[in-house]
């Protein structure tokens, strides 16, 4: 089977709710990382086999197939390349990423890039249900089989992260304490620089837009100001301790070894091992653990081969039993911060962390990287990238 390569990952700062991105169509934000990937890397878009994003709220700005209208607004890329869009809700771009090496590891395609884009301010979670209900607020599931399986008529997150302390014996402490990590974690790696290689500032001077830096994260988080929060169903989720709603997008090019060597490009890692799994859609948000051990079965390691993990952070609990559960190391989790601290832009989230990920292995010169994501519905991707080269 061919190889998968991984010759660029990117992604744009993340946007504060109505933040500085808050204007921008997230059409635009698709064609600017794509445009983005071709200037850096001098390859010939004319022969991109595919684009594919995930976008999670698809409707309003984000409906008609957003990837294909990414590719139609690119500067970039010709409209002979295709495009599509696809939903596996938070882990979607992730969802792309696989596809896309599928399709290069089976001998199909040979370039396709993957990302992400999502515009939480334009499009509100939520405003795809055809009631016009929140997700996660009210959500109605009628159908008759799953009211007949599970009991319930919708399935919430903020009640499914408030399960997982319940079940685990978490503590508000303790899941404030790893908010407040978050934070203090991406403000050591923003000062120091490591973000400086995955983000692509955003500069837009007709809409007077000059973002070069993450939005969200607070220098002055503290756990004495995140326990004066409110709980947002009177357990011990808050705003502060669940991940932020951001605006943004990234993108992954994964090429095959005759097209990395077609274009004379050096490719950074290599898709390894891929695994999804399904679990339970009540606390909804457990699924990275089995997605996690199905990957590591199928790729014949233990966590403790895995130099770095990013475990997103929808909800500071969903880290934490993770690392409970496959007795991880903290040392190794999401080491410049996840999404509390940088947010978490929803379809773009699975390419962004992997941009994370790879730019944080090189620094460390560590090869095995894992991406886990928990998404509405009880399922999880997981991804292992290998890096390669000195």
């Amino acid at each position: 089977m061919s190889k998968a390569y991984i010759v660029d990952a990117i992604r744009t700062p993340g946007g504060k709710r109505n933040g500085s991105l808050s204007s921008v169509h997230p059409v635009d934000l698709g064609a600017f990382v794509l445009d983005a990937l071709v200037d850096r890397n001098g390859f010939s878009a004319e022969d991109i086999d595919d684009v594919i994003f995930g976008c999670v709220t698809q409707v309003g700005a984000q409906a008609n197939n957003l990837a294909r209208n990414a590719v139609l607004a690119s500067k970039r890329i010709p409209e002979s390349v295709p495009a599509v869009t696809v939903d596996r809700q938070c882990g979607s771009s992730q969802q792309a990423l696989h596809f896309a090496a599928q399709a290069v590891m089976s001998g199909t395609q040979d370039i396709v890039i993957a990302g992400g884009v999502e515009s939480m301010s334009l499009v509100s979670i939520g405003a795809n249900v055809a009631d016009g209900k929140a997700a996660g607020h009210g959500q109605p599931y009628s159908a008759t089989g799953i009211n007949t399986n599970y009991g319930v008529d919708w399935f919430h997150q903020t009640i499914g992260a408030e399960l997982i302390v319940e079940h685990w014996g978490l503590t508000r402490e303790e899941i404030d304490a790893f908010a407040v990590l978050s934070h203090q974690r991406a403000m050591k790696a923003r000062d120091a620089g490591y973000f400086n290689r995955e983000i692509v500032p955003y500069v837009d001077d007709a809409e007077s837009i000059d973002l070069q830096q993450d939005e969200g994260i607070r220098d002055s988080c503290s756990a004495e100001g995140l326990a004066n929060l409110k709980p947002i169903s009177n357990g011990a989720i808050t705003a502060g301790n669940a991940s932020q709603i951001t605006d943004g997008a990234s993108a992954v090019l994964v090429m095959s070894e005759a097209a990395v060597k077609r274009f004379g490009l050096k490719p950074r890692a290599v898709v390894h091992t891929m695994a999804i799994a399904g679990d339970d859609p009540i606390k909804m948000l457990t699924g990275p653990i089995p997605a996690t051990k199905k990957l590591l079965a199928k790729a014949g390691m233990s966590i403790q081969d895995i130099d770095l993990y990013e475990v997103n952070e929808a909800f500071a609990p969903v880290p934490l039993v993770w690392l409970r559960e496959l007795n991880a190391s903290l040392d190794k989790l999401n080491v410049n911060g996840g999404g509390v601290a940088l947010g978490h832009p929803l379809g773009a989230t699975g390419t962004k962390l992997i941009s994370t990920l790879l730019c944080e292995l090189e620094r460390r010169k560590a090869r095995y990287g894992l991406v886990a994501i928990c998404e509405s519905g009880g399922t999880a991707n997981a991804t292992l990238i290998k890096r390669v080269g000195e």
